[in-house]
């Protein structure tokens, strides 16, 4: 986050408010999974292992769709064809389309199939800011991020840069905020929330379409 400028920081903290969105939704409407966080699934998976438990074959199909999403994003940021901007705009595109047509694959009685489309999308934006074929930093999971809000407060404390630790306190609460927004919106709408995350992320992939020289 560091390496950023500004904007790019701001657009980084948006994008965590939309898995934010996206998780709280995925997270209300399955009973208790995870849509982005898949250290939490991993350890539902291995529980519910032990226990022999009916959701097994959910569990996994989300971890396989997120890592399936991580997959297709980095293989076009990997595209020496596209721009940096455009590469990010053909991500967002997809997720957007995923995230519309997931609640109406829900409503045709598929709703494992479409928690699936929403894992694959939130593994798709982890490659948004994709370095030399790497993540620089996860837009979906938030423990790196509290991680170095620790660092950087106790390098404060030692005398050292004093709001190195703030852009990871932003992109926290962006997921935080997005989360609860997700939550509310659950209320009034069941899975069609995710109508509005798709909406999120075709807005910014219209917007890094436009030329650099073209935008205000």
């Amino acid at each position: 986050m560091n390496r950023l400028d500004r904007n790019a920081r701001l657009l980084a903290t948006g994008f965590a408010a939309m898995a934010g969105m996206v998780d709280a939704i995925g997270f209300m409407a399955s009973g208790g999974f995870f849509l982005s966080f898949m250290s939490g699934n991993s350890t539902r998976l291995s529980v519910g292992i032990v226990e022999s438990a009916p959701y097994i074959g959910l569990v996994a199909a989300l971890l396989a769709s997120f890592v399936g999403g991580v997959v297709a994003g980095s293989l076009v940021g990997r595209q020496t064809t596209f721009g940096p901007h455009h590469r990010q705009a053909i991500i967002l595109t997809g997720i957007s389309l995923l995230l519309f047509a997931a609640p109406i694959v829900a409503d045709a009685g598929l709703l494992p199939v479409a928690l699936c489309f929403s894992a694959f999308c939130m593994g798709m934006e982890n490659t948004l800011f994709e370095r030399e074929g790497s993540v620089s930093f996860g837009l979906t999971y938030m423990t790196g991020a509290l991680v170095k809000i620790g660092q950087g407060i106790a390098t404060l404390i030692s005398g050292g840069a004093r709001l190195e630790w703030v852009p990871y306190l932003l992109l926290w609460l962006g997921l935080a905020s997005g989360a609860m927004i997700g939550a509310l919106m659950f209320g009034q709408f069941g899975l069609k929330s995710l109508w509005l995350p798709a909406a999120y992320a075709g807005v910014f992939a219209l917007a890094l379409f436009v030329p650099r020289k073209n935008r205000l």
